[in-house]
């Protein structure tokens, strides 16, 4: 038996677990890996470093200068990221009326490229900067031209080593001017919920009613050792929904899946959306 019949051998069973039952999806950054976005643990991860906490970000312009250089140098690279065949499989998936959505925890914004329209961004959206003191909100593509306006100097190569956040580490950060909010002056953060921040109530209890839409949950790509894909699983479980887990490595949540398929999830995902449409 070769590979792909081995793996559809394995998928029967749980599509006969969800043949009548409407999908949630929660992804994480396993499921972004074969576009070229490593993640922080497990296959695809990056060995570099931890990421930075939301206290090491505020309590510092050294930090910030840090954190906005090796952003810049990996925007390209990162902004330029497409979405692969399980990004697409999941937006098809909800286009045939089997997924209540996504609620993912990348901030890479590849389910909304695959075509996806029911997306809950737990950890935020890379693609947004916000003002630390007025609130105005601006495209990253807008920062990243100040960013050049300011630091004219500054060369940005065409390839380079991603980190997990889309960054790059810069050798030195020394003459580099931060930007800053056009309106007020005041400084700028992705729009992303750093280690050490919360997300957002309203934006949970949105993760929350997507999930209450559906009649079974698919983690996809997540090693569920953040808390909040925990959150989602405790939901899940309280409802007593299937819970069918693609990763290549083993997570926090195994013991409770119904299914766990240790494979690829861009291999995966197709082949179970051909089974269940």
């Amino acid at each position: 038996m070769n590979s792909m019949s081995s793996l559809r051998a394995q998928l029967e069973p749980v599509a006969e677990l969800l043949a009548d039952r409407r999908i949630a999806f929660l992804t994480g950054a396993g499921l972004s890996t074969d576009s070229g976005i490593p993640a922080y643990r497990g296959a695809g991860s990056s060995p570099r470093r931890a990421p930075m906490t939301v206290q090491t970000f505020l309590g510092s312009a050294q930090a910030q200068r840090r954190y906005w250089l090796g952003g810049h140098l990996g925007w390209r690279s990162f902004g330029a990221a497409e979405a692969n065949a399980g990004h697409r499989a999941i937006a098809g998936l909800e286009k045939a009326g089997r997924s209540a959505g996504v609620i993912t925890q990348n901030v890479d914004g590849l389910h909304l490229a695959a075509g996806s329209e029911r997306v809950v961004e737990l950890h935020g959206t890379m693609r947004t900067v916000l003002c630390l003191r007025c609130g105005q909100t601006f495209a990253r593509d807008a920062v990243a031209a100040q960013i050049e306006r300011r630091n004219p100097w500054l060369d940005v190569p065409d390839e380079v080593l991603l980190g997990p956040d889309g960054d790059v580490r810069p050798e030195s950060t020394d003459g580099f001017v931060l930007p800053i909010c056009t309106v007020c002056g005041g400084p700028l953060k992705p729009d992303v919920v750093f280690f050490g921040e919360f997300i957002p109530t309203e934006r949970f209890a949105t993760a929350e009613a997507l999930l209450r839409s559906g009649d079974a949950l698919i983690v996809a790509g997540s090693s569920l050792v953040v808390n909040s894909g925990i959150r989602i699983i405790e939901r899940a479980r309280r409802r007593g929904l299937p819970i069918v887990i693609v990763n290549l490595e083993p997570t926090r949540a195994d013991a409770w899946a119904s299914a766990t398929i240790a494979a690829s999830t861009s291999v995966v995902l197709p082949a179970l959306q051909e089974l269940l449409t």
